[in-house]
């Protein structure tokens, strides 16, 4: 009897065996010669191509398509374990009918509870939930979207980015696309929807707790540095057996979403994908008709290509000319020529583009002859109304030369275009490494050096150049880093020139909310004392590494200066410092005496503010800081000039829900004054 017990518990156990061994043994997958012997699970508009492409939406409009691997993956040895660790790689493509200028939205890897996704018209989901789940702990799901439609209602940052998310189509992190290229590290801009082949990793390590999502173009091979890191556990998330695969939607243009190849693996490092084996896409526009036309037709079609070579020729002519008036005479060797341009930025492609806002788009370029690289900022001039004294002031700011400013070297004029030239900055602007702390932390003394740079070009622009130069836009976006980290203060477009001695004239409020000085609102006239007030903010946003007004900020500390006063009120300022810095890696004094400084220049009444010339001596330790208490240092005397129902302000950045967040990693000019008042 018990001979015959022990012989069941055995087979029972072994049963039990097999099954988790059966259930368990599609850890691993790879499909890089096409998906036709992949047996993937479709639905909605997700169809194969005769070629073993996975198309998951077509020429559909306001519909989903889905594609799972067919069998679960076990992701924990029991419902309440922790996840294994995983990892995938995928090559994806995405191409609009409108090339890259509208798109839908894009596509996300999933791991999901089940293959029954929402479908139907749910515009803005990505095929993942719909408005009666979304952001549900019940869902169980895990995504990484790669996404080219803003959705403000779910926060995205812009029209192309990545982006993780679970249960909830608001992403817990999101950043633009691009990767970190080279030995340098130097990030580069990628266009989801440029219709061109880019591979995916997505890896988690269930030890750490950790998940990494890296982007790359085709045959650029993997960045060392992720484009999103996060510190999540999944294991909450994750179920003991999931389904992974895709999902998309269609939206009202014309889109098609393909996957080339994909590779997964549970506790290891999924397999590289054979790019030579990858299914082609398919050929953009019309096929090639010529194979199948007459001579005749042939002949005429030569006598056609002469005809329209010439007007080609007439056109390209016309595209490049331009008109020089008597008054720009003088101004010769600041124009550059537009076809130079042209051709140092190839043509002003997308590849070269540094960054984009609200006023015009900053390319990277190199000229032709002289091989200098440089940053072109091409803005538009409404009205012919103000160009010649505009550009008088830009060859006026163009024969400045400090060290700590970023040489503008000229500008050319077309139409109502207007491209505006500098030297390129390589390690671009200040708040690119200031907010990315992930990726590569300032130290202090960095910091430091840099503020001094900056305060020694405003010095100069204040008192030591020809002309009284008020920028009126001091802030980290403007301050740009060369090779060797130096800080020089760019961004000219909206500053505005006068002779020492007098006084400004200016009554068009224009700046960044945050840093814009309380007269100015009231009075509407910059001077080197609001410049100085900005400065303040500068200073106190670089020490304590938060935007001078943050909305969701912790705590309900919205306002920057009101933090760091109520830490020096309370005897405790140290505490307003950067935590990225860490406890011990800075001098002290030189913190303190940066965020008093910063308190100083933020002082509501522009008489208790310091000139420039006293800031050089005290950030040199040549002139000891006066005491706060003193100078009546109080909540009174503090005002952060965020001001209501100033339309003209410019907003060079903006808030989590704005459209440019990170949208230019280089801000050489903000010439809000362009289209308006100056």
């Amino acid at each position: 009897m018990e001979a015959a017990t022990i012989f069941w518990a055995i087979l029972v156990a072994a049963c039990v065996l097999v099954g988790f061994a059966a259930s368990s043994s599609d850890t691993e997958f790879r499909y890089d010669d096409g998906f036709q012997s992949a047996n993937l699970s479709l639905d909605g508009i997700a169809e194969l191509t005769k070629n073993g492409l996975l198309m998951l939406t077509n020429d559909t409009q306001k519909d989903t398509g889905h594609a799972f691997h067919p069998n679960p993956i076990i992701f924990k040895k029991s419902s309440n374990g922790s996840a294994f660790s995983f990892a995938t790689t995928f090559i994806f493509a995405i191409r609009s009918q409108f090339k890259t200028d509208l798109s839908a939205e894009g596509l996300a890897f999933v791991i999901a509870p089940t293959k029954d996704l929402p479908r139907g018209i749910w515009i803005g989901f990505l095929g993942l939930f719909d408005k009666t789940n979304n952001g549900n702990a019940t869902n169980h799901i895990f995504a990484v979207e790669l996404d080219t439609f803003q959705n403000l209602n779910s926060r995205d940052i812009n029209d192309n980015h990545v982006g993780i998310d679970i249960n909830d189509i608001n992403s817990e992190k999101q950043e633009p696309a691009g990767y970190f290229a080279g030995k340098d590290g130097l990030f580069r801009n990628l266009t989801l929807k440029s219709g061109k082949p880019m591979q995916v990793w997505v890896e988690y390590d269930g030890n750490k707790k950790e998940i990494n999502v890296t982007l790359a173009p085709l045959k650029a091979g993997k960045p060392t540095i992720p484009l999103l890191n996060m510190i999540y556990d999944l294991s909450p998330i994750l179920k003991q057996s999931m389904y992974v695969g895709f999902s998309s939607a269609s939206g009202p243009f014309k889109t098609n979403h393909y996957v080339l190849g994909w590779s997964f693996k549970v506790n290891g490092e999924a397999q590289n994908l054979d790019h030579s084996h990858l299914p082609k896409l398919p050929r953009l526009g019309p096929p090639p008709k010529f194979l199948t036309i007459g001579l005749p037709l042939i002949c005429l079609l030569s006598i056609l290509t002469v005809v329209l070579g010439g007007i080609y020729y007439a056109r390209r002519q016309r595209k490049f000319a331009e008109v020089l008036e008597d008054w720009e005479v003088a101004y010769g060797p600041h124009r550059f020529k537009y076809k130079d341009l042209y051709a140092a930025t190839k043509g002003f492609r997308d590849t070269e583009l540094l960054g984009a806002g609200g006023f015009g788009k900053v390319y990277k370029g190199v000229m032709p002859t002289s091989k200098l690289a440089i940053a072109v900022k091409r803005v538009s001039h409404e009205s012919r109304q103000g160009m010649r004294e505009f550009v008088a002031e830009i060859v006026s700011i163009g024969r400045m030369r400090h060290r700590n400013i970023v040489p503008l070297l000229g500008y050319c004029r077309r139409q109502c275009e207007l491209l505006l030239v500098y030297e390129y900055m390589p390690n671009g602007s200040l708040d690119r490494l200031l907010y990315n702390p992930q990726k590569f932390v300032l130290n202090w003394n960095q910091r430091f050096q840099i503020i001094k740079g900056v305060a020694s070009g405003l010095f100069y622009l204040h008192q030591g150049w020809e002309q009284v130069v008020v920028h009126r836009d001091v802030k980290s976006s403007n301050v740009l880093l060369d090779g060797e980290l130096n800080g020089r203060l760019g961004d000219f477009g909206l500053a505005r020139l006068y002779d020492h001695g007098t006084n400004p004239q200016t009554t068009h409020v224009v700046g960044t909310v945050g840093y814009l000085a309380p007269e100015h609102y009231r009075t509407g006239k910059a001077t080197t004392s609001s410049d100085v007030y900005a400065f303040g903010a500068f200073l106190l946003e670089v020490g304590c590494g938060k935007r001078p007004i943050e909305p969701q900020a912790p705590n309900g500390e919205v306002i920057l200066v009101d933090r760091v006063f109520s830490c020096w009120k309370e005897g405790r300022i140290l505490q307003a410092v950067d935590q990225n810095l860490g406890t011990n890696d800075f001098a002290k004094d030189e913190v303190e005496l940066v965020l008093k400084l910063g308190l100083l220049c933020s002082h509501s009444e522009p008489t208790a503010r310091p000139n420039m010339h006293q800031i050089m001596q005290y950030l040199e330790g040549s002139l000891p800081l006066p005491e706060l208490s003193v100078v009546g240092m109080s909540p009174g005397g503090l005002e952060c000039a965020y001001g209501k129902g100033f339309e003209d302000v410019s907003m060079s950045y903006s808030f989590p829900s704005s459209t440019a967040r990170a949208s230019s990693q280089y801000s050489y000019v903000a010439d809000s004054f362009l289209t308006g008042g100056r």
